[in-house]
């Protein structure tokens, strides 16, 4: 499972066998989420976490947006 990014105790990170839409997996502790990017940036799933938490995902990952479509560009040879 390749990590994106490792930023206040969140790790975003993609399975090796993922599928289109463009999204990546988040986790912190026991809580997971799913983020997806393309077409339009969406929390597709989520387990645990509190809003506050899903707000702080949602901003790391708007800030870090082109870096993780080119991780996965990267990782999935699009």
């Amino acid at each position: 499972m390749p990590t994106v990014l490792n930023i206040n105790g969140f790790r975003f990170y993609f399975y090796l066998n993922e599928h289109e839409p463009i999204h990546v997996h988040v986790s912190k502790g026991d809580s997971e989420a799913r983020v997806v990017l393309v077409p339009e940036l969406d929390i597709s799933y989520s387990r645990g976490f509190k809003k506050n938490e899903l707000r702080s995902i949602i901003e790391i990952t708007i800030t870090n947006y082109e870096k993780i479509i080119q991780a996965w560009n990267t990782t999935f040879d699009e």
